[in-house]
């Protein structure tokens, strides 16, 4: 059986130092991808959309891993990818502290052996099994280039990421970056390595990444 080590192959991006921001050159990656919006009087780990989003991706990637590794010829085995999150808000600043006017784009990345018609092959194996749902119908496969970032290991409870924002954008500032704006840019990216269902808050792991240009 050949073995797709995503890990190995990404290292630099999954699993960066939590002692430096370091900037990294983020490639054209492909993703299964539901887009949505926490709702009102609600947070991330409260909201019914953001459990059945995150519930979805990895009944989808879950899938296609197990198709691939049951295949009778040319068997291949790759680890499901961690769950990240491009978070933003469409009006007014983003504030850790105020949650309900957030919209995201959850992904999981998926390699280039998945193409779109064994995507949609998958699909149809989660909704025979799970039946019909709004974000099976959302979800999609598709590439994104972040390019130039920012990035760092953050550990700790998610209330205490500002204090390592605050440090990744005087890293910024130090060598000469500034935040990228357009499609692209101002999205806060979260990435979970760890379960926060499991994890003790103080030794969460989330990947923080910022999009950046030099000046």
């Amino acid at each position: 059986m050949k073995i797709l080590d995503l890990k190995k192959q990404y290292k630099s991006l999954y699993q960066p130092s939590a002692k430096k921001i370091e900037t990294v050159q983020v490639p054209n990656l492909q993703f299964a991808m539901i887009d949505g919006a926490i709702e009102k009087g609600s947070e991330p780990g409260k909201s019914p959309s953001f459990a059945q989003a995150t519930e979805t991706l990895y009944s989808l990637s879950y899938t296609l891993k197990f198709m691939f590794k049951k295949r009778t010829a040319n068997a291949i085995d790759y680890p499901v990818m961690a769950l990240e999150g491009l978070w933003w808000v469409e009006d007014g600043f983003f504030d850790i502290t105020v949650k309900d006017n957030w919209f995201y784009t959850l992904m999981i990345m998926q390699p280039e052996i998945v193409t779109p018609e064994i995507f949609e092959e998958a699909r149809e194996q989660v909704r025979k099994k799970k039946g019909e749902s709004e974000m099976l119908t959302q979800a999609r496969l598709t590439h994104f280039e972040e390019g130039l970032c920012v990035q760092t290991m953050h550990i700790g409870p998610y209330a205490t990421e500002p204090a390592t924002l605050d440090r990744m954008h005087e890293f910024m500032t130090e060598s000469g970056l500034k935040d990228r704006v357009g499609p692209l840019g101002g999205k806060h990216h979260e990435i979970y390595i760890s379960d926060p269902r499991k994890a003790a808050p103080d030794k969460m792991r989330t990947i923080l990444r910022h999009p950046v240009l030099k000046i």
